[in-house]
């Protein structure tokens, strides 16, 4: 015997009206959400960096001890000179940095750069998706916020140390794998 189909709900004109327009609402912000942007930092100054970096640990350690110590105002006060002394050595190190920011590119785009440099026959059987002899500087290129062109990019590439050229391709290839959405699990 089968089941006679549940009866539906009737919704008003009004909260037929209200939904719509939340959903309208909701689509336009989804609409407008930025893609996501990486930025490479390049030093070449050993000593603001390693300043940076001892500042940073000497501010979260004298932290720690302010915190642990609630009420203790010396510790408070060398939680401040140490935040203070690694704001400073920020500030030193972004002035001698140069910064390279990439952007995720629309899906639709992403694709059709990958399918114009297809892998060679060696790299298909190795289990390539694209040709890394060519791929990398059209992307860091079409990444590029700063109107990085792609022989620029591929200058770069060839020409900079392999863990620098590595980072310029991982910060430009990385922000196209960076998912800011949830499927809700907790």
């Amino acid at each position: 015997m089968s089941r006679p189909a549940p009866a539906k709900r009737q919704q008003s004109p009004s909260s037929a009206t209200s939904a719509e327009g939340a959903w309208a609402a909701k689509m336009d912000r989804l609409r407008r959400r930025a893609r996501p942007q990486n930025t490479l930092r390049i030093c070449d100054d050993d000593q603001l960096r390693r300043r940076f970096e001892e500042t940073e640990q000497a501010a979260r350690r004298a932290r720690f001890v302010a915190e642990a110590n609630a009420g203790d105002e010396q510790a408070a006060r060398q939680a401040a000179d140490a935040a203070a002394a690694h704001e400073d050595a920020r500030t030193a190190l972004d002035a001698a940095s140069e910064f390279l920011t990439f952007r995720a590119l629309p899906r639709p785009v992403l694709e059709e750069l990958i399918a114009q440099h297809p892998p060679t026959e060696k790299q298909t059987g190795e289990g390539a998706i694209f040709n890394s002899d060519t791929f990398p500087a059209a992307l860091v290129s079409a990444a590029s916020m700063d109107g990085m062109s792609w022989e620029e990019a591929e200058e770069l590439l060839n020409t900079w140390s392999a863990p620098d050229a590595n980072a310029l391709w991982e910060a430009a290839w990385q922000v196209q794998q960076e998912s800011r959405v949830d499927l809700g699990k907790d």
